[in-house]
């Protein structure tokens, strides 16, 4: 069995076009990283999303344990020098708790039934925690 787990930012999309590139990617599941998932964009706010994406007959689960706090995500903007490391160590940090592990656990076993991406707001992975987490979920997933 392998994991087949990816990260998705919504940056640039509407509600479609989010849509859209789930399905071509033949996605099961929909892990809301984000702490708070909230959006001005119509429709990617959690109840609205989750609707569509059920009419869709794709899953939708919101793992705030595995958000970025507000404070810490200005330190993504860059992926080099000394704030975007303090950045990505104080995010590893939190992904520590109890909390963050059972998160993690929980997109391992969605996995065992599909596709699943992983969503926040920024279209450069490499600028967010995204990036980390599926790290992390990579790990989990190989260690056990």
């Amino acid at each position: 069995m392998g994991l087949d787990v990816f990260g998705v930012g919504y940056e640039g999309l509407d509600l479609d076009g989010l849509v859209s590139k789930l399905r071509l990617r033949g996605v099961r599941t929909l892990v809301d990283v984000r702490l708070n998932p909230i959006s001005r964009k119509r429709g990617l706010s959690k109840t609205a999303l989750r609707t569509r994406l059920v009419s869709e007959d794709i899953g939708y689960r919101h793992l705030p344990a595995l958000g970025n706090p507000r404070d810490n995500r200005e330190g993504f903007a860059d992926v080099v020098g000394p704030v975007a490391l303090g950045a990505r160590e104080r995010f590893a940090a939190l992904m520590e708790t109890e909390a963050a592990h059972d998160a993690l656990d929980e997109i391992i076993t969605l996995s065992e039934f599909g596709t699943v991406a992983l969503l926040c707001f920024e279209q450069d992975e490499t600028r967010c925690h995204r990036e980390l987490v599926i790290s992390a979920v990579r790990e989990r997933f190989a260690s056990a």
